[in-house]
């Protein structure tokens, strides 16, 4: 099993990207060995496109039914989640990115330098903290989020806010001890333990299992007569999705076979470890990944369960994407000073990965036709069609 979690291929923020239990890593480019810049200072997310005004909130979740899976001696999971969601208009303070403590911990745990550790703390966002919610009631369809292993949940925000000014909630999950840092409102910061035990045989298997398990709770406590959001009651529970990129693409499969409740999933980049039954998995999933992904690819997790996802389904490739283009990292890479490997810029592969998630979600929660989804776009050139045994069009 292939979890580079510390093969730090490429210099810089380019570590950034969770190459574990993600596609193996493609050789080494010119443009991942491009000498770093000067560093630009805090970045800033691009703005969602929707017409909703974007409100983020933090949530502590603790699961008293299960220890920690990681730490057994911690007898309960707990977890930070941050809500993206529809907002009354007003006037506040942006949401932080991440605090500075969790920026110094994810920055040294890939081994960045040259930079100031609360550089990533600094992001600006487009969400007002706590914002009251907006919508009518079971009007709005929720979205988890997962990210990468060892990646905070922050590093999903474009697209989290890019959700809810589209009348989505999203829910981006902090899966405790499987990133570098996890603040809990008393203080204290969860490391990363997974991270000493990922090549252990079965790693990626459990890793999906945890996340599985993680969203299971969440959305007991986000929807249902106990909900722990004021807005809960703005969720319709009917209409639920999960995207996860890389581990957390693994994840959104291992919640659909967990979970009824995940009525449609999508992978980004990542290999897939929970496997499909033979009677096979009938609700909708999307595929959306690099050039590592391709039909017939070193990764051959995408054509194995191909043949089990029996309902609808797309395997969309972008191969001028690098393994973090579907994430806040590439707009990151500024920063901290260094280049973003691939052949796509940093707004283009956000506004690439909005598009078609967006999509995916447009058609499968609120059931509305999408072109985009049926063939290849004179709009973005860059996404290919692929199926199995056949060439990506």
């Amino acid at each position: 099993m292939s979890h580079a979690v510390k093969d730090l291929a490429v210099a810089g923020l380019v570590v950034l990207a969770a190459a574990a239990c993600a596609a193996p890593a493609p050789p080494r480019s010119v443009a991942a060995t491009t000498p770093p810049a000067t560093p630009t200072g805090a970045a800033a997310l691009p703005a969602p496109t929707g017409t909703h005004p974007v409100g983020a909130t933090t949530l502590y979740l603790k699961d008293t039914s299960r220890p920690d899976p990681w730490v057994p001696d911690v007898k309960a999971r707990e977890l930070m989640v941050t809500l993206w969601y529809p907002a009354q208009a007003g006037e506040g303070r942006r949401a932080p990115y991440m605090t500075a403590k969790e920026s110094e911990l994810t920055l040294k745990g890939k081994e960045v330098t040259g930079v100031p550790y609360d550089v990533l703390s600094r992001t600006r966002t487009n969400a007002v903290e706590d914002a009251k919610p907006a919508g009518r009631k079971s009007g709005l369809p929720l979205v988890v989020l997962s990210p990468g292993f060892t990646m905070p949940r922050s590093t999903l925000t474009a697209l989290g806010e890019e959700l809810a000014s589209r009348g989505y909630v999203a829910a981006g999950v902090d899966h405790t001890y499987e990133n570098y840092a996890t603040t809990f409102p008393d203080g204290r910061v969860a490391e990363c333990v997974a991270c000493d035990s990922d090549t252990d045989p079965g790693f990626g298997a459990k890793v999906a299992d945890v996340r599985a398990a993680d969203v299971s709770f969440v959305l007991d406590q986000l929807t249902g007569p106990h909900a722990k959001w004021e807005g809960s009651s703005l969720i319709d529970p009917s209409e639920i999705a999960m995207a996860g990129h890389s581990i957390g693409g693994a994840g959104a499969v291992a919640a659909m076979l967990k979970d009824a409740r995940v009525r449609a999933g999508i992978d980004m980049d990542g290999t897939t470890y929970a496997r499909i039954p033979k009677s096979g998995l009938s609700r909708p999933f999307l595929f959306l990944g690099s050039a590592g992904h391709q039909p017939g690819g070193r990764d051959n997790s995408w054509d194995r369960d191909w043949k089990l996802l029996t309902g609808w389904k797309r395997w969309l490739v972008l191969p001028g994407a690098d393994h973090q283009s579907f994430t806040d990292v590439p707009l990151l890479a500024g920063a901290v000073g260094v280049a973003v490997p691939g052949g796509l810029s940093p707004a283009r592969s956000v506004e690439i990965t909005r598009a078609y998630v967006r999509a995916f979600l447009d058609r499968h929660l609120r059931h509305e036709p999408q072109p985009l989804l049926d063939e290849p776009s004179a709009r973005y050139p860059e996404v290919r069609f692929c199926t199995p045994g056949a060439t990506c069009r």
